[in-house]
């Protein structure tokens, strides 16, 4: 196998106009049909005025400079992912989402419930159809509200807390106990927070309970602040984990090649890989498109990501929502798309 030029430096600007018309022919017969084109379809359908030997050069020329590549022994050439970069910077004319994408969103949006869950669910669900491909959405972890603590002795030295949230999830942590700890402390600390906590988020909590130790209105033993104290830490020292939300695997079954398919699903799996890649849509601040072996976690199914960030009430990102799917993608569609539903999430959010 030859070496993949590098085309660091090469730029639109750099073909000529007769190179950048019979690429953007290929790229746009390639995107709409997954197959190979060849140098006699496009003398005839191509519009270019061009002999076939003559556009058979240049393609020998685009594919010399890495945009282009013979897949197998096809003597048709496809884009490849360093090509369709360049084509998707410097070439790409993505116009306003259309008005029937538009209306589809915003129907789902207006239809969820009050839960943020199911907001970005059937969110996701809706760009997943539109796009025919798998729609994901990143949105960090709500911080729970304290309902109940419940501290179960396990024997010497460690006791079970329950928190209850207000939502009705429950969570566990083994906790150490201090020396000399009373068995009456357990019950105090649960009563403490039962009663001066319930409603609070963990931070808020927290700092509730140091300003009542420091005004002495707390009515705790030091050893029962310093338990209360642990126990909110255990949960506290978790951060907020980002939620992920995958939808509409099933679109990427319709695959031509079902080898490709079967590895995009499994690197699916890879949620916490995946949440980082997304992640950098996140620090970019805008939308991001990753295109193949341009990330490591897909460079074997050969997909694409087209990823925007969205913002909560303080105009602070809070979140991502992509879609992933073949490097064939109708970029020009579905990246305005993408653009569109996370400015809703946006709206949503304020």
């Amino acid at each position: 196998m030859q070496p993949v030029p590098d085309i660091s430096g090469v730029s639109v600007s750099q073909l000529s106009d007769r190179a950048r018309a019979i690429f953007r022919d290929i790229v746009d017969s390639y995107l709409a049909s997954g197959a190979p084109v060849g140098s006699r379809t496009l003398s005839k359908v191509g519009g270019l005025a061009l002999s076939a030997a003559s556009i058979r050069n240049v393609m020998q020329d685009l594919e010399e400079l890495g945009l282009l590549e013979a897949p197998h022994t096809s003597a048709g050439r496809v884009p490849t992912d360093r090509g369709l970069r360049l084509f998707v910077d410097g070439m790409m004319q993505a116009a306003e989402p259309n008005a029937e994408d538009v209306a589809a969103i915003e129907a789902e949006a207006a239809r969820a419930g009050g839960s943020l869950e199911d907001v970005l669910t059937r969110t996701t669900s809706v760009l997943s159809g539109l796009a025919q491909c798998a729609a994901m959405v990143v949105s960090p972890k709500a911080e729970m509200v304290l309902r109940q603590l419940n501290l179960v002795p396990l024997g010497t030295g460690r006791a079970l807390a329950v928190l209850v949230g207000a939502d009705g999830g429950v969570e566990n942590r083994v906790i150490d106990l201090a020396d000399g700890l009373p068995p009456s402390a357990l019950v105090e600390a649960e009563n403490y927070v039962n009663a001066r906590l319930s409603g609070l988020t963990l931070a808020q909590a927290g700092t509730r309970l140091r300003q009542e130790i420091i005004g002495g209105r707390a009515e705790l033993t030091q050893l029962t602040a310093g338990l209360v104290e642990q126990g909110l830490a255990a949960w506290s020292s978790d951060g907020a984990r980002p939620v992920l939300i995958v939808r509409g695997q099933a679109h990427l079954l319709d695959a031509a090649d079902i080898d490709r398919a079967r590895r995009l699903l499994e690197e699916l799996e890879e949620k916490e890989a995946l949440a980082r890649l997304l992640d950098g849509a996140r620090e970019a601040d805008a939308l991001k498109i990753f295109i193949g072996a341009e990330t490591k976690l897909f460079s074997l199914s050969g997909s694409s990501v087209i990823a925007a960030p969205y913002r909560g009430a303080d105009g602070r990102v809070v979140g991502v929502v992509g879609v992933i799917g073949p490097t064939r993608l109708n970029y020009a569609r579905v990246v305005p798309m993408v653009d569109f539903t996370a400015n809703r999430l946006s709206r949503l959010m304020a």
